[in-house]
């Protein structure tokens, strides 16, 4: 496979050189509340949830077991009758993940029948384990002597979803057999590698992450020290003459250079996002400087140089990845659903290791844009590239021969409960306005928190403590960056105009002195029972332009409200979207609308329309008001035209004949 390279312009490598050091010292380790003590009552994201834990998991049951070999592979390795294995080498990933979904849905949405069923596949899962702790139905039903010979057969990355899964149901159900079965694996891969000093480098990164999260709930040291060392293997040529050899150049798989030197995003989208997820998490542990000052140098590149407007990420569908900086097409964007889910993923390490809300901010878009445009609002259909223009011919499949994007927006957004809320020593952090409750703990005082919004519609934000006793502590509620005028960090996507309204702060009906610190409006105070702030964000529509060097988005403008990315969509507008023109001086107003039976602010738009003279031989632009919708809502009605970016100024005309 021909893989297209990044070229750096000299200024270019320059600026990438000297991106933001890390300083040891400014480390801020936030905890994240794990989805299962946050109770969601949101009516942005209840529904939501609500449809995985019906139609998306049922339709991932439907192909798990009964159209694909996914479950039926796990049986046959457990009979040990010489049965040969169906589908692709990784698909036991995508039943690990679709636990994973069940795990977070029986938190949100308890259903015995749904229990029972991921019960039903545990039995089936354990029963196919090895005895030395080795679990995968691919080696195990085709030859096992050839088991760990091949880097890029995704055992590790298997096995990683399978920790994964492992930790959610523990926690969701309290029920240790995958765990058991999760930890025997990873005891296993420990003594093979590790501890045998055998090298190895992963072919899909993912059991970084994974291991972290194994770590973090069994507080068991060699996971740690395992995913360390997965993470130290690369970049040393241990993966020449395996991956090489298939991919044709190391960086495809961030293998080119070690990770604590990396220092520009490189190859396959969703890899890199696992393995950079993995590496912040280590170096919130191990407080080692060299993956942050390597995460921080490529997380620029990223967000500064190679990121959609919708929180995507991989232009290219050639390469599942990146290509050159700034080459960001619309129509042709691969920006793959798993893509985004893992720029949420990295973020939250990224702002739990840092304290600062701009990763938040990243995590944000990619939420309610470049990944929730994965789900169907049906919750049965998906997106595996997600496009910002289209010219009517691109549709929601049902299924995917590989799966992975279903159960994984699915686990993403059963899961939102991971990333609302986070906490220190004697302080509470609030990143996502969702409505929901949680409860902490300041010292030995119990500080139950409740939040109300309407969010992502309207900005305004109730939050009410109700501590058990008088308690000082400090509130770090985000502001996020859209507000100060800073639709993304970096400068990649700026607003045109800067915004009328301000933000609003209110403890108890009255204006509170804060501190902004990273982004954090900080209310440090002693707190009692019944105290409320009120947050009152600006939800103006505001048009946004992109950097001279995205060719692509030259002359064009896009709208954004809050944190929702719009487009305008045939099925809104008789049809057509490729003759409007943005004038200079648009009208924007809002109104409650729908599409199919998601409620949503539409955005109502003064633009012009193209159309031909009446001679036949020019062209006049006329008003018209024109209907832009979020663009997660998009192709969820009938097939039709849709565009993001919308042209300023014309510059080329097709007239029909």
């Amino acid at each position: 496979m021909h893989l297209s390279l990044k070229i750096y312009t000299t200024a270019a490598l320059a600026w990438c050189l000297q991106a933001t050091p890390f300083r040891a010292e400014a480390q801020q380790r936030i905890q994240p509340v794990r989805f299962s003590e946050v109770t969601i009552t949101d009516h942005f994201w209840k529904p939501k949830q609500e449809k995985v834990a019906t139609a998306t998991l049922n339709a991932c049951i439907v192909q798990t077991e009964e159209k694909s070999g996914r479950i039926r592979n796990f049986e046959k390795a457990a009979r040990k009758q010489g049965e040969k294995h169906e589908g692709i080498y990784y698909d036991d990933s995508d039943v690990y993940k679709a636990i994973e979904a069940m795990a977070y849905s029986l938190k949100n949405r308890p259903d015995a029948a749904l229990e029972k069923k991921a019960d039903e596949w545990i039995d089936k899962i354990a029963a196919a384990q090895l005895p030395d702790g080795y679990l995968n139905t691919y080696y195990t039903l085709t030859d096992l002597k050839q088991r760990w010979t091949d880097m890029e057969k995704h055992e590790d990355y298997c096995a990683g979803h399978l920790m994964e899964a492992a930790v959610a149901y523990y926690n969701t159900t309290g029920k240790r057999k995958l765990l058991d079965v999760a930890t025997r694996f990873a005891d296993h891969i420990d003594s093979t590698f590790r501890i045998a000093n055998r090298p190895w480098v992963s072919g899909h990164q993912e059991i970084e992450l994974a291991l972290m999260k194994l770590y973090h709930q069994t507080k068991e040291d060699r996971y740690l020290k395992l995913a360390d060392w997965f993470l130290e293997q690369r970049g040393h040529g241990h993966g020449k003459g395996v991956i090489w050899d298939q991919w044709k150049d190391p960086k495809y798989c961030q293998d080119d250079v070690p990770v604590k030197q990396q220092k520009e995003i490189t190859g396959h989208a969703v890899r890199a996002m696992y393995q950079y997820t993995g590496a912040a998490d280590v170096a919130s542990v191990t407080q080692d400087p060299g993956y942050m000052n390597a995460m921080t140098a490529v997380w620029e590149d990223v967000v500064y140089r190679n990121m959609y407007l919708t929180g995507g990420i991989g232009s290219s569908g050639h390469n599942e990845g990146f290509t050159d900086d700034y080459d960001l097409p619309n129509g042709n964007a691969y920006s793959e659903t798993c893509a985004s889910v893992g720029m949420v993923f990295w973020n939250q390490r990224m702002n739990a290791l840092t304290g600062d809300a701009k990763y938040i901010d990243v995590l944000e878009r990619s939420l309610y844009n470049g990944a929730l445009d994965g789900l169907s609002l049906s919750g049965d259909r998906f997106f595996y590239g997600n496009p910002l223009s289209s010219i009517g011919n691109n549709a929601r499949s049902a299924w995917f021969g590989t799966a992975c994007c279903p159960s994984n927006i699915a686990r993403l957004v059963a899961s939102v409960g991971d990333y609302i809320y986070g906490k220190s020593d004697n302080k509470i952090w609030v990143n996502l306005f969702v409505s929901s409750n949680a409860s902490f703990r300041v010292g030995k005082t119990a500080v139950p928190l409740k939040m109300e919004t309407n969010y992502p519609w309207e900005g305004h934000v109730k939050i009410k403590v109700t501590p058990s006793q008088k308690v000082k502590y400090a509130l770090n509620v985000r502001i996020p960056g859209w507000v100060a005028d800073t639709p993304v960090p970096g400068g990649l996507y700026n607003f045109t105009a800067a915004g009328n309204a301000k933000t609003a702060i209110l403890l108890n009906g009255k204006p509170v002195s804060y501190q902004i610190e990273k982004g954090y409006a900080v209310i440090d105070r002693t707190w009692q029972n019944g105290d409320e702030i009120e947050v009152k964000l600006p939800m103006e529509v505001q048009q946004i332009k992109a950097r001279r060097e995205v060719k692509a988005d030259e002359d064009r403008i896009a709208l954004q409200r809050g944190p929702i990315v719009y487009c305008v969509e045939g099925t809104d507008n008789a049809g057509e979207v490729w003759n409007l023109i943005v004038p200079a001086n648009p009208s924007f107003t809002t109104k409650p609308s729908q599409v199919l039976n998601e409620q949503v602010i539409a955005i109502e738009a003064g633009l012009q329309v193209v159309k031909a003279a009446p001679d036949g031989m020019n062209v006049a632009m006329q008003p018209q008001t024109v209907t832009a919708i979020p663009y997660y809502t998009w192709a969820n009605r009938e097939r039709s035209p849709m565009q993001v970016w919308l042209p300023v100024k014309i510059k080329n005309v097709k007239l029909a004949e």
